[in-house]
């Protein structure tokens, strides 16, 4: 997210994985790609939260690995059919719909200088206290009355908190992203100010709260703007092009920030290939899947 950041790049997976810088999300850089300018308990009906920031990857997280790989009802009647998703059409609107948020995240930092290491501050949580912790993010409804179905994909929360922070949640980047999300400071007084929350940015559970509310955020505005109101984070509905599905733009934009992959008026952007086949290979083959 990039209105989070500090992230941690994850360990090259065999041909697949690219290793990112860390950084904050919404505002990270994508290594190879051009710098691009530029989460929380589900409140009434509100997102939860954002996150942005470029980040880069430092060696400690060089040390991650990739990981193991209808009945009739009893009253005759027949069942009530399911109902149809907004969307059914391939691919992003070639023009978007103008965005339905107005309130948006702040711009990412700048990027943290060259050779800067990573710091750390408080104490580490364990790995079973990030797993709950995460767990408990993908299971929220974030938005509750005008979008109940977007839910978070468990695998995709603990992908991207290994890409960003390799589960570490007492790590504070160069550019200031703290955490397991790498949330940064600015995005986080932003969503507890907009969705009013009081998640402490430092604390691992909140912090895993604002990172999944970042992505919640992130698929509503960008759902609403180029799929339709259509918001699953369904790898199967992308193809080789990484502008073809609403994950690899949420992907995106946690990196890079809102506006560098959704524009009023513009097509569908990735400015970070990079980081999006990263945080796509960790969410089938990271080893955190399995703890």
């Amino acid at each position: 997210m990039r209105v989070l950041t500090g992230r941690i790049g994850a360990a090259v997976l065999a041909g697949v994985l690219l290793t990112a810088p860390l950084v904050g999300c919404g505002g990270q850089r994508d290594a190879g790609a051009d710098p691009a300018a530029g989460a929380v308990g589900a409140p009434v009906d509100l997102p939860l939260m954002e996150s942005a920031t470029p980040a880069a990857s430092p060696s400690v997280v060089e040390s991650m690995g990739r990981g193991p790989s209808a009945t009739p009802s009893r009253s005759g009647a027949p069942s009530p059919t399911p109902k149809p998703t907004a969307r059914r059409t391939a691919g992003p609107r070639a023009t978007p719909k103008p965005p339905t948020e107005t309130k948006v995240p702040p711009p990412p930092p700048k990027p943290a200088p060259s050779g800067c290491q990573p710091s750390y501050s408080g104490t580490q949580a364990s790995r079973a206290q990030v797993r709950s912790a995460l767990a408990d993010a993908a299971a929220r409804t974030y938005w509750p009355t005008s979008a109940p179905d977007i839910r978070i994909p468990l695998n995709l929360v603990k992908a991207t908190a290994w890409q960003e922070s390799g589960w570490q949640s007492n790590i504070v980047a160069c550019d200031g992203g703290i955490g397991l999300m790498q949330v940064m400071p600015g995005t986080a007084d932003w969503m507890n100010q907009r969705f009013g929350q009081s998640y402490d940015v430092r604390d691992h559970r909140d912090n895993a709260y604002l990172g999944g509310t970042y992505l919640a955020w992130l698929t509503k505005y960008i759902g609403d703007m180029y799929f339709d109101a259509d918001y699953r984070l369904d790898a199967g509905l992308c193809t080789a092009e990484l502008t073809s599905c609403l994950l690899n733009a949420v992907i995106a934009a946690y990196n890079y920030g809102h506006h560098a992959v959704a524009r009023e008026g513009e097509p569908l952007a990735v400015p970070n290939p990079g980081y999006v086949r990263n945080v796509r290979a960790l969410m089938t083959e990271c080893v955190c899947l399995d703890y």
